[in-house]
């Protein structure tokens, strides 16, 4: 299994409720974290990140010091469309998830693609060593 590394430190406040009713907020500023999947086979890992609305160009997968890290630094366009909302929850904020990547991960050949709101990792496993056969070693 992969260990996920949190790297944000959003606790919900007893007050967020009373605020989010305010007809005054125009949006959540709260820190979305997307929802990950992480699945595993006998050949690799697949980690699923759940991102309606973002195009896989505003991705940005990492690997380093055996952590892969996914990130995006999507900026919310302000544009003026004349509505007056009274409630606003659409909105895209930066995220960071990291994974610690087992000692069986093949790092060097990470794939990914997305597809239908959703990012897709695979993390191949390296191959098992063949089991070597007992030999004798003379002594010289």
């Amino acid at each position: 299994m992969l260990p996920v590394i949190r790297t944000n430190n959003y606790f919900p406040s007893i007050f967020d409720e009373f605020f989010n009713d305010s007809p005054m907020r125009n949006y959540n500023q709260r820190v979305a974290v997307p929802k990950v999947n992480i699945a595993e086979n006998e050949n690799a890992w697949t980690i699923e990140l759940a991102s309606p609305g973002l195009e896989k160009d505003d991705f940005k997968i990492e690997v380093k010091d055996d952590v892969l890290t996914i990130s995006n630094e999507k900026k919310e366009e302000k544009k003026e469309d004349g509505k007056n909302y009274m409630r606003r929850e659409f909105s895209y904020c930066s995220f960071s998830r990291s994974f610690m990547l087992p000692e069986l991960a093949d790092s060097e050949k990470i794939d990914a693609a997305y597809h239908n709101g959703v990012l897709e990792v695979s993390i191949p496993k390296k191959e098992a060593e063949q089991k070597k056969d007992s030999r004798v070693i003379s002594i010289r």
